[in-house]
């Protein structure tokens, strides 16, 4: 067989079977104007969907996760150390996967609406709302909201 890493000296020179990339068809005909509105705002819908979940994960996701470890393990520090990461790693990833696949039904419906798309917006849509939210939150930690002086006393 062609792929059997003993044929060539155990190194894979050709593509994996299963790995090819996928081959899209001709795009669907063009329904009426109604039909093609309502899938352009169908997609708007999806990439707001999208902007907001990411935007989720850089501080309400965490937030949450904190705020129900609070909850459960309030009195052990180290147990709610491991709650809070548990939960910070299970919303993200779960974000993650959520946002993967709204991805792909962005593709389909804007491929539906008579789009020649081919690719995602996901990574592009990381980097946006990076740019954005990572100077906000820079922003309120130095000036508003995080490093203010506790009033304590050492």
């Amino acid at each position: 067989m062609r792929t059997d890493p003993t044929d060539n000296g155990g190194l894979f020179l050709g593509r994996r079977p299963g790995t090819a990339p996928v081959r899209y068809g001709r795009l669907p005909a063009r329904g009426s104007a109604r039909r093609i509105a309502f899938d352009a705002v169908a997609s708007a819908v999806l990439l707001v969907v999208m902007a907001l979940l990411t935007a989720a994960m850089w501080g309400p996701l965490p937030i949450a996760a904190m705020w129900i470890a609070s909850q459960v393990a309030s009195s052990n520090v180290g147990l709610w150390i491991a709650v809070a990461f548990s939960l910070v790693l299970l919303f993200v990833f779960g974000a993650l996967v959520v946002l993967r696949r709204v991805d792909q039904i962005w593709i389909l419906v804007r491929r539906a609406a008579g789009v020649d798309q081919r690719q995602g917006i996901l990574g592009r849509l990381f980097l946006v709302t990076t740019i954005v939210v990572v100077p906000v939150f820079t922003v309120w930690f130095l000036f508003l909201g995080g490093l203010q002086p506790t009033g304590g006393s050492f």
